[in-house]
């Protein structure tokens, strides 16, 4: 059961269809995120911001929007194609650095694998403020048949997707600089044992396109 669907020929089938109706499974998700938005919407952090795209669909919904990378390079580019957006802010600031109660929102797409995540979401109930929101996409190996079933999906719909984003072949062009990458370790279940010890009532969903989310809203004090 450890073995992922997408091995093998499965993998170079999925790649060459991607390579030439490309999409980003990570961007996909930036319409869920904001279809839940907090109520209040004063700071927004994007912790492993990349480019700056989540930034940038934030900031019309945000007084500030803090996009922090640990990567100098994402940061460039992320400050230089954010240049123009007056209330986005570009930092290397982590987690562990905020104050209490203190951002209404936090975002990570394929990032919280990248962290310690004990650490992480301890920090994250931590500075977010009441009512405040965590959305996360995430990335797990798959171990379970129900894992297993959901990477199924991801193959039929991987190039369905891509034929509706890009239903002419792309050019081949040259490809932008590469985010930093680190494979997942921990499965789905893994994580969510670990959500359940410092975000209890976080809802963790399996999604397409070889992605899971993780959603809470952190309970007003006295709660």
């Amino acid at each position: 059961m450890g073995t992922s669907l997408m091995g093998g020929k499965g993998a170079q089938w999925v790649r060459e269809l991607n390579e030439r109706h490309p999409w980003s499974h990570n961007d996909y998700f930036h319409s869920w995120i904001l279809a839940n938005l907090p109520d209040r919407r004063s700071l927004a952090l994007d912790m492993g911001c990349g480019r700056g795209g989540l930034v940038r669909a934030l900031a019309p919904h945000f007084d500030l929007v803090v996009g922090a990378d640990a990567d100098g390079e994402m940061r460039r580019i992320a400050e230089v194609t954010s240049a123009a957006v007056d209330n986005v802010s570009i930092t290397d600031r982590q987690l562990d650095s905020w104050p209490d109660d203190s951002i209404d929102l936090v975002t990570m797409v394929a990032v919280l694998h990248h962290l310690d995540m004990d650490d992480a979401l301890r920090h994250v109930g931590r500075i977010l403020a009441p009512n405040g929101r965590l959305l996360v996409v995430g990335l797990a190996p798959p171990r379970s048949a129900r894992d297993l079933l959901w990477d199924a999906a991801s193959i039929v719909t991987n190039p369905l997707i891509g034929f509706l984003h890009r239903p002419w072949p792309s050019p081949v062009t040259a490809p932008p600089p590469p985010f930093p990458v680190k494979d997942p370790v921990l499965s789905f279940d893994e994580i969510g044992h670990i959500v359940d010890k410092w975000l209890p009532g976080a809802i963790m969903q399996h999604r397409i396109g070889f992605r899971h989310t993780i959603e809470w809203t952190k309970p007003e004090l006295g709660r």
